[in-house]
């Protein structure tokens, strides 16, 4: 289902507060988007037009006044979806559904069995395991192309 927009409060330097028509709410920090927008997006970083966000078409769209500024419910939706907190729960979840052990999750992922067991009991996820785990989720062909299978039984011993 494409997400829709019920309001939005514009808050500066570049954060919106999305109220959803589904009844949920979120907070998106659009400065990377604007960082890479180019010369299209450098009109945002202006504080009177930032404070100009309105929902359009319908809840399909945030636009600013101005040419041109405007991001769609769905992007938009991703960047606050991507930049909210990988909890216990969220990374249990993703760990489930992609079947993995937590040796090869570990693996998969590039960090020590200790430090994804710290993170399965509570410790801050680290940012780049954050974007992997998210990617994984929205994108399984990458799971598909790196991830390597432990074998059962104990390594055989170089001759």
């Amino acid at each position: 289902m494409t997400p829709r927009v019920k309001a939005v409060l514009p808050d500066l330097p570049s954060f919106l507060t999305i109220d959803w028509v589904d009844g949920s709410q979120s907070t998106a920090d659009l400065t990377g988007w604007i960082a890479t927008g180019g010369e299209l997006l450098n009109a945002l970083r202006s504080v009177d037009i930032w404070k100009t966000a309105t929902v359009t078409d319908f809840g399909a769209s945030v636009e600013w006044d101005g040419e041109e500024l405007a991001i769609d419910a769905y992007h938009l939706y991703q960047i606050a979806e991507d930049q909210r907190d990988f909890n216990v729960e969220d990374l249990r979840k993703w760990q489930e559904e992609i079947g993995l052990s937590n040796n090869e999750a570990a693996d998969f992922l590039g960090v020590a069995l200790r430090t994804w067991n710290n993170y399965r009991a509570g410790a801050p996820v680290s940012h780049a395991v954050k974007m992997l785990l998210r990617a994984t989720q929205r994108d399984p062909l990458l799971m598909h192309a790196h991830f390597r299978p432990r074998r059962p039984g104990r390594p055989k011993h170089a001759a």
